[in-house]
């Protein structure tokens, strides 16, 4: 009877009719053996179905292959985006990707750090820098190279690679005002940090035109989407009915404010300026075109596996922490003055 037990890395050693620690080379690190030993031996994995157990490979190096990739959502477009970019430099790379979502929750972001570390990963790819305190100290007794990503900051673990969320904020607001628009309002959801931030902005530029009403601010924890851009601008037209202007904190409001606006037959831009944040398709899709803040994030994860492959081959990025910047797109949604 054929045994049906797994076969081992000796057992492709001896197949292959080399040393099991030339088997192990090869497969983790397959540039330091020839290529016609490497084939040898990919055809003697093959054959008999060789897995190589990950922690075993763990102890042998000191390290596995995986890098661990931890963000909020892996629906919400923006962060979509950022994982293409990641997995596109790690595409026939040596590395392996370990996603975990941590749902906007620092308790689960906790969790999954603790995870992701206990397994001794190559390096950590994480979002932002609004850890926990547990995260933190994690963080910063990790053994592996960690790039935060969506924001810069000046106290990264490691490396960092983002932009800023306050400035970008400050800039859509400004561009409002710059439109002649005298009584802009502010409506955000989910309120994770960024969000925060983005209120931040909002608030700081319009106080400084003395435009500010908190009344014309409506927030929500509620996660976002484009009917409750619609619920949260008729809380604010109800607050405060002579808006006439709205920056929203991301693209869904945004969409959902235009369709508001448009049930109401309210014009715009004429009578209401509208603004979003990310500048997703759907903002130059829309019926008028929507202005928004352009934020880099396929590039972010493109460069941030850069920074992470380049540290781990020796080759650390001589800057450590990288602001992408932001571009405003004016579009119809805005252009009182045009």
């Amino acid at each position: 009877m054929r045994d049906k037990s797994k076969p081992s890395i000796t057992d492709v050693a001896q197949e292959a009719g080399v040393s099991a620690m030339t088997v192990s080379r090869a497969l983790r690190s397959p540039e330091k053996v020839s290529e016609k030993t490497r084939q040898r031996i990919t055809a003697v994995v093959n054959r008999l179905g060789y897995i190589p157990d990950p922690n075993a490979s763990a102890l042998a190096a000191g390290k596995t292959n995986v890098i661990g990739v931890i963000v909020p959502s892996v629906t919400n477009n923006v962060f979509a985006d950022v994982l293409r970019g990641v997995y596109e430099v790690a595409e026939g790379s040596k590395w392996q990707l370990q996603l975990g979502n941590s749902r906007y929750s620092p308790l689960e972001e906790e969790r999954l750090v603790q995870t992701f570390l206990s397994q001794r990963p190559a390096g950590l790819i994480i979002s932002g820098q609004d850890q926990s305190e547990t995260t933190d100290s994690l963080l910063k007794n990790a053994d592996c190279p960690i790039v935060q990503v969506m924001e810069v900051g000046p106290s990264p673990y490691d490396m960092m690679i983002g932009f800023s969320h306050i400035e970008a904020s400050k800039v859509a607001t400004q561009h409002l005002i710059d439109m002649g628009y005298q009584r802009p309002g502010y409506i955000a959801a989910r309120l994770d940090p960024r969000s925060q931030r983005r209120l931040q902005g909002f608030r700081e530029e319009a106080e400084k035109a003395g435009l500010y009403n908190p009344n014309r601010v409506v927030t929500t924890p509620k996660p976002s989407n484009v009917s409750l851009g619609c619920e949260l601008v008729a809380d604010l037209l109800s607050k405060a009915p002579d808006t006439d202007a709205i920056l929203c904190n991301n693209d869904d409001l945004a969409l959902g404010a235009l369709f508001e606006c448009q049930r109401r037959n309210i014009a715009v831009p004429e009578q209401i300026g509208i603004c979003g944040f990310n500048d997703l398709e759907m903002m130059a899709a829309a019926t008028p075109a929507i202005t928004s803040i352009r934020t880099h994030r396929l590039d972010m994860g493109q460069r941030a596996m850069e920074m992470m492959i380049g540290t781990l081959q020796g080759d650390a990025p001589e800057e450590k922490s990288i602001d992408l910047g932001f571009e405003l797109i004016p579009r119809e949604s805005t252009a009182r003055r045009a």
